[in-house]
């Protein structure tokens, strides 16, 4: 999913935890859901951020040459701006788009 146009909240949210486990039934289950996700998500970001920055990386030794650029602050303040991941997980799970499952209770059924 592109994170990017995901339609999560900037801010905290107070959620009812027992209504976001009503489909694991376990409130701990939910939350390893949504952090395994967020993690994720992090991840993707943190390499989008770095793939965008490596433009504007300075190989040179000299201290003194390094200097702000204006693309590179602004690509930062728009990545500072979206969503933390916490909440685009949060967010993908209560609309139904993440898929998970727990191999331990997978075993049970067979």
């Amino acid at each position: 999913m592109d994170y990017r146009k995901s339609n999560a909240a900037n801010n905290t949210i107070t959620r009812d935890m027992m209504e976001l486990s009503a489909d694991t039934g376990n409130v701990y289950e939910t939350v390893r859901i949504i952090s395994k996700r967020a993690n994720q998500i992090a991840v993707e970001m943190k390499q989008d951020l770095d793939k965008k920055l490596q433009e504007f990386a300075s190989y040179n030794d000299n201290l003194e040459e390094v200097f702000e650029n204006r693309e590179q602050i602004e690509i930062s303040r728009y990545y500072e701006k979206l969503p933390k991941a916490t909440l685009i997980a949060a967010q993908e799970y209560t609309e139904g788009k993440l898929y998970y499952r727990n191999p331990n209770k997978d075993k049970d059924n067979f």
